[in-house]
């Protein structure tokens, strides 16, 4: 009997909206977790793979972290532009977005520590 109480339909609409914020949440979870990942293999590539390899030049092995770190960078900007977005089309209201400027904290802190990691990769 779906949709013969208007009641009923207003209850299932907040279900889908809210499910479909939560979706967005774990999404943006998941930006940041391969965001966060490709730094760490920034540093592995750039400080640990040159020690460890004694005979090459380093460089190469520089740039690649570089690359991850950048690459990094950007998942952690584009999943938090991304679920910012989501937001505004789905018409949710700044009030109800009590965690969107922890959010931004938090991202801003992820950025700044990818390019540490850059410092620490091009640093001898």
């Amino acid at each position: 009997m779906l949709g013969l109480v208007s009641g009923e339909i207003q209850t299932k609409s907040d279900g889908v909206d809210r499910r479909v914020s939560l979706a967005g949440e774990r999404t943006l979870l998941a930006w940041w977790r391969t965001g966060f990942t490709a730094i760490a293999v920034a540093l592995a590539v750039g400080r640990v793979l040159p020690e460890l390899a004694h005979d090459s030049p380093r460089w190469p092995y520089v740039l690649v972290g570089i690359g991850f770190a950048l690459y990094g960078i950007a998942l952690i900007g584009f999943g938090t532009r991304r679920i910012e977005s989501l937001n505004h089309e789905l018409g949710v209201p700044p009030a109800d977005r009590p965690a969107m400027r922890s959010m931004l904290v938090l991202a801003t802190v992820g950025v700044v520590l990818g390019f540490a990691a850059i410092a620490l990769i091009l640093v001898q």
